[in-house]
């Protein structure tokens, strides 16, 4: 189990799948969302959460006041799992009625990052559709030429001002960033490294 650090969920519970996912260390999520609460990349935002397993760090965006969050998982277990916690952090939104505000709109999409970024990008039109925030948490066996071909169908989805996350082992080279995609900074905790780029 793990759960939703802070927000209107905060302290809830989530499911974790049983294999096939690695979930993010409370301490790396709280790293990972103050930096996109210091950058103004939460409230209001559109977050999209790659390779979601659990759903658990687009949720903890869904709980601290993203408008709107789609967890990509292409698993059927880790997706109905991701599907569950999302009812989850929901219901928080419902028991605390309108103090909360909006309830924020989560899809759980099940199919792979690669074939849902090609459609996303052939059906792109105005910047009303683009994300504020990417995150991508990939198993760490995913090789460096397909988390390469994902970055560069990301490219023209996002908003200007946006961050992307890639999440991987502390052993992994750097990503390729793509023309469009700037690195900002990298942070390492243990085992786990952070790199984070921006729009260029």
């Amino acid at each position: 189990m793990t759960r939703v650090i802070s927000g209107i969920a905060g302290s809830l519970r989530l499911e974790v799948p049983k294999s096939g996912t690695r979930p993010t260390s409370d301490r790396v999520r709280e790293a990972i969302f103050s930096a996109l609460e210091s950058w103004g990349l939460i409230r209001g935002c559109r977050l999209l959460d790659l390779y979601a397993g659990s759903g658990a760090l687009g949720l903890e965006a869904a709980s601290r006041g993203a408008a709107e969050v789609v967890l990509v998982e292409k698993h059927p277990a880790a997706a109905q799992v991701a599907g569950r916690n999302a009812r989850t952090v929901l219901g928080a939104f419902d028991r605390a009625g309108t103090a909360a505000g909006p309830a924020p709109r989560i899809e759980v999409v099940r199919r792979s990052v690669q074939s849902y970024l090609d459609d996303a990008g052939a059906e792109s039109g105005g910047s009303d559709q683009r994300w504020d925030a990417v995150l991508l948490d990939p198993p760490y066996d995913l090789g460096e030429a397909e988390l390469a071909a994902n970055l560069s169908a990301l490219v023209p989805l996002l908003a200007p001002d946006a961050a992307v996350l890639v999440e991987r082992s502390s052993r992994s080279p750097e990503p390729a960033w793509p023309a469009g995609l700037a690195r900002l900074r990298e942070k390492r905790y243990g085992e786990t490294a952070l790199w984070w780029a921006e729009t260029a």
